[in-house]
């Protein structure tokens, strides 16, 4: 019998991972009403507005990087579907996820120690944290482009790489950050959200005015 299961085009897991992220899922819909891990409007719809979107992350993920911090990680979107897929698929990978919502925090820990996760949680406010000189950086849903590419330049290696989910108004939050910062970027089209994109961002300077 065959005992992979598609999660998505291009990435088969386990049955015993699609049960961990079927757990994921059932934790999110108990404690979200009690402390907002989710909008409402979306829990019906978990497995493609939320664990789907976060997943296609993990396809851009290279052998050489070992270490993936998610940023604002709130309900575990992205920063939990990455660890639970990394728990058969890279083993090696070490993840850190940082969220300053110390309520959130609990949830993300009660997770991880329940799935047997390999994965840290920092509860602070991202510009208190060290540097964390990650190979991958990523966010959901955390702030507009051009803040957020201050954090990501903030906690990634030299030769790192930023992957930042947006929706439909990227390009006007693209266009309003190279007024600011200078950076690499490869628009990539999601694949569960028409109009939306994964951001692929590297080299992320300061804007220097000309001289």
């Amino acid at each position: 019998m065959d005992d992979r299961v598609p999660l998505m085009a291009g990435l088969d897991v386990s049955r015993e991972t699609e049960r961990a992220l079927n757990v994921f899922l059932d934790r999110v819909c108990q404690w979200s009403p009690k402390i907002n891990l989710v909008s409402r409007d979306s829990l019906s719809d978990l497995r493609t507005r939320h664990l789907l979107d976060s997943a296609q992350l993990f396809a851009h993920l290279r052998p050489s990087q070992k270490s993936w911090v998610d940023l604002g990680s709130g309900g575990g979107f992205p920063g939990l579907v990455i660890a639970i897929l990394a728990k058969e698929l890279r083993p090696d990978l070490r993840l850190t996820m940082v969220e300053s919502d110390r309520r959130k925090a609990t949830f993300l820990r009660v997770i991880v120690s329940e799935l047997l996760l390999s994965a840290v949680v920092i509860s602070a406010r991202l510009e208190v944290v060290p540097p964390l000189q990650a190979d991958v950086v990523s966010a959901r849903a955390l702030a507009p482009l051009v803040k957020l590419l201050g954090m990501a330049e903030r906690h990634l290696a030299p030769t790192g790489t930023a992957l930042l989910l947006k929706g439909e108004a990227y390009s006007s939050e693209v266009a309003a950050a190279r007024l600011t910062w200078r950076f690499d970027i490869e628009e990539i089209a999601s694949v569960t959200q028409d109009g939306a994109a994964l951001l692929k961002i590297k080299d992320i300077r300061l804007a220097r005015p000309a001289t």
